[in-house]
């Protein structure tokens, strides 16, 4: 059967999709890029904001109009704290929940397959990566959290922490080197928590794909700023591992984390991200921040952007604070309004694209190496426009008449301007 797999969200989300991509090629399916050529629909939703929810049922009743004839399964964390709405949409054929994703392939043929054989078998994964033109895959090591922060649904949808094997994740990252995967990205839910229920931990981990694998670089996922094990940053001396870490503090002031349930005080992140950048100059230190929590005062915002301010984040995802039903924010009182929220947002992407600016200046004149994507805008002169990524996930773009010679490669070029936020550059 054909399939075509789809998500929306986070890059768990994405990791998830690999996997499953994965495993249909390994039952001898075809993967797709396009919904009406598909025999089978697959679609990982998302549920982080009434935003993300919204976008996944558009999602559900688009892709059933696009091919009505196609069998449509629903998985993701929409489709888990909606399940009765989800299962009323139209052309939903099977609902697989987030307690039931590891076994989505095994579930979706089961109970949709036709009678008739797959008529095509493939190397496993080979069609399901590569179709996707990605030199990076996503390895989901983690499920659920422990914790509760007070503005989270994605705690509530994923459940319990429950962490893969270490064999099994070095076995996978070993078959996706080999299949010619470049990078891969370690995430989860809650990946400082890795191995909370069987005894490991994160620093394990990452020692064993060192040691146990030959794969040119490694990405950590986002990185709750707490739980990080004894002696985990200096893992990053390892030129394999990628000088990248993004830590989501959510708010510059104590009192905002503390009603936000968050275990992490200013005082402690500043010493950590203040310890990553002795160990690692170069490091580029992401963050996240929720604007117009429940209860924001205008003071507690001024902290929040002097902290903002001081930290000098390389990136910033910037977050309106979104209602989430069955969270404990939801009925906290003192709720911000959606005119202050447009009005403290419109100031911090502005703080953040001038602290972005300036880190991005420093790097201006050199050489780093960057891992060439195999995808390229072809212009009229014969010339390709190739994007790739530094070792510290900044965006750089090179032109070239051989643009085959540099897809797939880790090559290095010297970064000579920057344009709309991306580095050009040329070979070194």
């Amino acid at each position: 059967m054909r399939v075509h797999l789809k998500t929306l969200g986070c890059r768990l989300n994405e990791a998830e999709i690999e996997s499953w991509a994965n495993d249909f090629v390994a039952e001898g399916h075809q993967l797709v890029n396009q919904e009406t050529e598909a025999d089978i629909l697959v679609l990982n939703t998302c549920a982080v904001t009434q935003g993300a929810v919204r976008k996944s049922r558009q999602l559900v009743r688009k892709t059933h109009q696009k091919n009505p004839r196609a069998k449509l399964v629903v998985s993701g964390c929409y489709a888990t704290l909606n399940e009765q709405e989800t299962v009323a949409l139209d052309g939903v054929d099977l609902l697989v929940n987030n307690q039931q994703k590891d076994q989505l392939v095994t579930l979706t043929l089961n109970e949709l397959s036709e009678e008739t054989m797959p008529s095509i078998a493939t190397e496993p994964n080979e069609v399901a990566l590569f179709s996707r033109g990605r030199q990076r895959a996503f390895i989901k090591v983690q499920d659920g959290c422990r914790y509760r922060c007070s503005f989270c649904i994605v705690t509530i949808a994923r459940g319990d922490e429950k962490s893969k094997s270490i064999d099994s994740i070095v076995a996978e990252a070993n078959t996706l080197h080999q299949q010619g995967i470049s990078e891969i990205v370690i995430t989860d839910v809650h990946l400082g928590g890795y191995g909370s229920d069987t005894g490991s931990n994160l620093y394990n981990l990452v020692t064993a794909l060192l040691q146990q694998t030959s794969i040119p670089r490694i990405r950590m996922g986002s990185l709750e700023p707490w739980d990080l094990p004894q002696g985990f940053l200096e893992l990053f001396k390892n030129p394999r591992l990628m000088p990248h870490m993004h830590l989501p503090i959510q708010s510059g002031s104590d009192t905002v984390l503390k009603r936000m349930s968050r275990r992490c005080k200013t005082s402690e992140f500043r010493a950590l991200v203040l310890e990553a950048r002795k160990i690692m100059p170069n490091i580029n230190i992401t963050s996240d921040i929720i604007v117009g929590f429940p209860g924001e005062t205008d003071d507690e915002w001024q902290q929040t952007l002097d902290f903002v301010q001081e930290m000098q984040f390389g990136d910033l995802h910037i977050f309106t604070y979104s209602t989430r039903e069955g969270t404990k924010a939801a009925s906290m009182p003192n709720q911000i309004s959606t005119q202050i929220k447009k009005s403290r947002s419109q100031a911090l992407h502005t703080l953040a694209a001038s602290a972005k600016r300036a880190q991005m200046d420093k790097l201006v004149g050199h050489t780093v190496n960057v891992l060439w994507e195999d995808s390229h805008q072809v212009e009229t002169d014969g010339v390709s426009t190739l994007f790739g990524y530094s070792p510290n996930y900044l965006r750089v773009k090179i032109t070239s008449t051989e643009p085959e010679k540099l897809s797939n490669q880790i090559i290095p070029c010297k970064l000579t301007s920057i344009e709309n936020n991306v580095f050009n550059a040329e070979l070194a």
